[in-house]
């Protein structure tokens, strides 16, 4: 079986979501925002009870490890680096 297709596709989802996380940040008037307005601004903000937001924080997450975004860690929100 054949998942280089699957593969390529998520890769490219990963890139597009973080890059629409960039522009929303980079064109915010507030300037940081929390995972769950990132989320719900992109339509992204998914889960079940208890778990809600773990797509925007995994990619936030991503974006950290890249030197791209950083967390306030006073009010938790997410800016750019």
């Amino acid at each position: 079986m054949n998942n280089h297709l699957a593969y390529q596709l998520a890769q490219k989802a990963i890139a597009d979501l973080k890059t629409s996380i960039f522009i929303l940040l980079s064109e915010s008037n507030e300037k940081e925002l929390t995972n769950a307005e990132i989320g719900r601004s992109l339509g992204v903000y998914h889960g079940h009870i208890g778990h809600e937001g773990h797509i925007p924080r995994t990619l936030l997450g991503l974006m950290e490890q890249e030197g791209v975004v950083e967390q306030n860690s006073d009010s938790k929100k997410w800016r750019l680096k």
